[in-house]
């Protein structure tokens, strides 16, 4: 891990947000990093005795991109769901959890979370539907504080499997070992130096009203302060409307966050945003599963971004930014060629989807004043592009934000640096050790077969992750997936004759 004092990054195209979230280009701009917080921004700055330089000439600096909906710990199902609708994923995908052990969710959890680093993502809002056991609760938040990542740990109460064949779901929903370690990891928190923070995800509306308010006010007072729910209103997930419940279990308030949104009545979004709460679209996941299309442009609603499946496709922002400007745009200009014209203007632009990996991510998880931007004081938590590279060139001189929405990859993510810690260096990720870095975490440990205090490199990572996933993929090789098709549409009480191909 490269760790340094004092960080001074010198001579870059720094962007930064204005009081009206117009980025202004700051060109030849220095950034001093001390500690965890960004100390100075100018021209010409001076590097403290013992600061690490980092040239920035011909590179832009960048706030940290922020995901505000994620499932990291499904690493190992990567590419296997590429065809896949929601009503597939529901059995192939999601509930494969039955298959991972706790060492396996440590591999996910880690690879899950270094992918997002590599991607320029410092931040993620991961909702982890993974609780089998408190000990696969408890690889998965070591391997978060471990990878460096910023990260609210949202534990969800899901239902689990008492067997696959014929499947036997455990109607214990919220058995009182899960009580007991939400408590505690409330109570506990943050972890990893201030890094990873506990939330709260929720789907499990058929329960009871007062069994749910109860829960959520256990949660809120034991001092978790992001809540978070999947809203996808269509014939699988179900047609009520999300928020309209929040708001009548008295729970609508600005610590929630509401994933997708898709399909959302127009009332839906007034209740979101008369509450603060933003809706986190995750266009080509949304796009895939048949979820609809983003609510990233729909006016009435405030809206942030997410990869939600890096198991589909790589976890990077601007690839979600460029995604839901062009759908916004050929939705628009499909309506306009349907009526016989030709659209004048396009619509939307770059900055705005910027803004909503950025800025507006920082405000979905009631952390602008922390992150999201590039301020004095703020958290340093930043990426650095490569502005000379073959897909930026010309593009990052025209227009910096453009660049990085319409024509960046991974591979131009040459630099990200997360709580002032350097987390990938010169296009690599940098090593990461296992070692916790509070003794509260004693809990958090690597599978047995490491060393506590090791160090891995990626080529480590993946070695572990590879095994783990030969072992995954047997056992889910002997599943009889037609019967668990059956299984799910029973259990969710679908009409077949909806179902269309």
């Amino acid at each position: 891990m490269a760790s340094t004092a004092s960080l001074l990054l010198k001579g870059g195209t720094v962007l930064q947000h204005q009081a009206d979230d117009k980025v202004a280009v700051l060109k030849n701009t220095d950034i001093l990093i001390q500690g965890n917080k960004i100390a100075s921004i100018g021209a010409s700055l001076s590097a403290p005795r013992g600061a690490k330089v980092i040239d920035c000439t011909g590179k832009i600096v960048s706030p940290g991109m922020i995901d505000t909906h994620n499932h990291l710990w499904l690493t190992q199902m990567k590419a296997r769901h590429a065809e896949h609708t929601l009503l597939e994923y529901i059995y192939k995908g999601n509930m494969q959890s039955f298959n991972f052990d706790a060492d396996d969710m440590f591999w996910g959890q880690l690879g899950g979370c270094l992918e997002s680093i590599d991607a320029g993502t410092t931040t993620v809002v991961d909702f982890a539907h993974l609780t089998y056991s408190a000990n696969h609760v408890n690889k998965a938040v070591s391997a978060t504080i471990a990878s460096g990542l910023r990260s609210f740990f949202c534990y969800v109460p899901i239902m689990r499997l008492k067997q696959w064949e014929p499947m036997a779901p455990d109607t214990d929903f919220l058995p009182g070992w899960l009580y007991s370690q939400i408590e505690r990891l409330a109570k506990a928190q943050p972890f990893g130096n201030g890094r990873v923070m506990l939330g709260f995800g929720y789907d499990l509306w058929m329960l009871p009203k007062e069994t749910v308010v109860d829960l959520w006010e256990k949660v809120r007072g034991w001092g978790v302060n992001l809540l978070t729910t999947h809203y996808c209103r269509n014939r699988i997930f179900g047609l009520q409307s999300v928020p309209s419940i929040l708001k009548d279990y008295g729970l609508l308030k600005s610590d929630v966050l509401v994933a997708h949104g898709s399909q959302a009545l127009q009332e839906d979004g007034k209740l979101l945003t008369d509450a603060g709460v933003y809706v986190a679209a995750t266009p080509e996941s949304e796009g895939q599963m048949g979820l609809g299309l983003p609510v990233t442009f729909r006016k009435g609603f405030q809206v942030a971004l997410g990869v939600d499946c890096h198991f589909i496709g790589p976890p990077d922002l601007p690839a979600q930014m460029r995604l839901a400007l062009q759908l916004a745009r050929a939705t628009h200009n499909q309506a306009i060629l349907d009526s016989d014209k030709f659209p004048h203007k396009t619509v939307g632009n770059s900055a705005y989807v910027y803004n909503l990996g950025t800025i507006n991510g920082a405000r979905a998880v009631n952390m602008e004043h922390q992150i999201g931007s590039i301020a004095v004081g703020k958290l340093a938590d930043l990426v650095i592009y490569d502005a000379m590279s073959p897909t930026m060139l010309c593009a990052a001189e025209e227009d910096p934000v453009t660049a990085i929405v319409r024509h960046s990859t991974i591979r131009d993510v040459e630099t990200v640096i997360i709580d002032g810690v350097v987390r990938k260096s010169a296009g690599k990720l940098v090593p990461i050790c296992l070692k916790m870095e509070e003794s509260a975490e004693d809990d958090f440990t690597p599978p047995a077969s490491i060393a506590s205090s090791a160090t891995l490199t990626w080529a480590d990572v993946a070695k572990g992750i590879m095994k783990s996933r030969e072992k995954v993929i047997a056992k889910i090789a002997g599943m009889d997936m037609i019967s668990a098709e059956k299984s799910v549409i029973g259990a969710f009480q679908v009409d077949p004759n909806i179902l269309v191909s």
